[in-house]
């Protein structure tokens, strides 16, 4: 049995997607115990040069949306990034799991080949479908979600390794 590109994407996006939505809820009660005001952890920034929080949540979700996109050639439906609170927040991912969801298998199935064209750095940039997801893609969202993941943790929220893979 091969597995397909569908197998390798979407429900590796969704569960990402999942998962980060857990870390924001720790992150909430978090807050909430330590009675702490909810912007301190949503603009905390691991670095000056690096998103805050609430863009690092932001970028994942772009970044799924976009991925499938790309793949499937479906429209990603597009969000304002105004987010400033932990329901906003918790909002964006779950539309955007929904978006996911509707994807259709065959859609994304056979497109391992398909040129893929993006914009880097004010370049085109081309590349075939599963080069696409395995180098780009799934590598692009799995930093922002630790990102997210390690913003936490530096901000003192109880987090381990199972929290960010969801276990």
């Amino acid at each position: 049995m091969s597995i397909t590109l569908h197998q390798i994407s979407i429900p590796l996006l969704i569960k990402g997607l999942q998962n980060l939505s857990g870390l924001l809820d720790r992150a909430q009660q978090h807050a909430d115990q330590q009675q702490l005001e909810h912007h301190v952890l949503l603009s905390a920034r691991l670095f000056d040069d690096m998103y805050p929080l609430t863009a690092q949540v932001q970028r994942a979700s772009d970044t799924a949306k976009a991925t499938a996109s790309r793949l499937s050639g479906l429209a990603a439906p597009n969000f304002s990034d105004d987010e400033t609170s932990f329901d906003q927040l918790q909002a964006r991912i779950n539309k955007t799991i929904v978006f996911l969801e509707a994807i259709p298998a065959d859609a994304i199935d056979g497109q391992q080949e398909r040129q893929v064209k993006m914009m880097l750095r004010g370049e085109e940039q081309s590349m075939r479908g599963l080069d696409y997801l395995t180098r780009f893609g799934l590598p692009n969202f799995s930093f922002h979600v630790v990102t997210a993941y390690d913003i936490l943790r530096h901000k003192g929220v109880k987090l381990g390794k199972m929290d960010y893979l969801g276990l």
